[in-house]
């Protein structure tokens, strides 16, 4: 018996890191799961070994979202679940920042968070209730120089997410959010995408990195989130909801002088 059995689940930005080990493990839970994402190639691969369907979803666009929605219910009759994971990060000074730069980042983070909710919520209701797991951050609980833009927009999917955990509780949806701090995926390991680079040896030096920032003493796995939204997704978590969940080694809980 797995944990999402019979569970139809939208996931975003599921081509790679923690939206490629999410759809890995909802799927071995048993779960339906619908690969969402702009990289084609890589989802489609993705979604043929899981046995799952792949929808090219730019979440950014309505009609990405009412096309991808479609065609979950086309191919599965129902949606039970989402995983609002889709998220971009650019460095910048705030007061560097160009205007582009910032709603491009808005549109990504914040508009495809809340346009995945406004769209998959009511086949959430129609199937009888389900769960949102939205992609948050470390940086929505706190501040952080040089993400600037992204720790703007994932203070709003805190806000949102506690929102529609308000709003869609009636409706038995859950809301909750995951705040990862530092994960090895692409976002902060550039070398997982040059198939020349190596990108263990730079986990390892993320790790080197992280042990005098985190208490843990690394950095976190892409397994590690998805094991969480996973929680979030299952009946383990049938009596939480409109809650962060910090997912950091630590990170957060401050800074140690000793």
């Amino acid at each position: 018996m797995g944990k999402l059995d019979g569970r139809v689940v939208i996931i975003t930005g599921a081509a790679r890191g923690q939206g490629e080990q999410e759809a890995r493990l909802f799927t071995a839970e048993g779960a339906k799961v619908v690969v969402a994402d702009v990289l084609d190639d890589q989802g489609e691969k993705l979604a043929s070994e899981l046995g799952a369907r792949y929808v090219h979803l730019d979440v950014a666009r309505e009609d990405d979202w009412t096309a991808a929605v479609d065609a979950a219910k086309e191919a599965y009759g129902r949606i039970d679940g989402l995983v609002n994971n889709a998220g971009i990060l650019r460095f910048n000074s705030l007061l560097d920042t160009p205007l582009d730069e910032f709603m491009q980042v808005v549109a990504v983070n914040q508009v495809g968070c809340f346009l995945g909710i406004r769209t998959v919520g009511p086949h959430l209701a129609e199937a009888g209730g389900g769960t949102i797991v939205n992609t948050a951050s470390y940086t929505a609980m706190t501040g952080m120089a040089a993400v600037g833009t992204y720790a703007a927009t994932k203070h709003a999917v805190l806000g949102l997410t506690r929102v529609a955990a308000l709003e869609l509780a009636a409706q038995h949806i859950r809301v909750n959010a995951v705040c990862p701090g530092a994960i090895d995926t692409p976002m902060s390991n550039p070398a997982r995408l040059d198939p020349e680079a190596d990108a263990g040896e730079m986990s390892r030096a993320l790790d080197e990195l992280y042990r005098k920032l985190v208490p843990l003493g690394r950095v976190g796995r892409p397994e590690e989130v998805a094991r969480l939204a996973l929680f979030l997704t299952s009946d383990d978590s049938s009596y939480i909801t409109g809650q962060p969940f910090v997912i950091d080694g630590g990170w957060l809980a401050g800074v140690s002088v000793i």
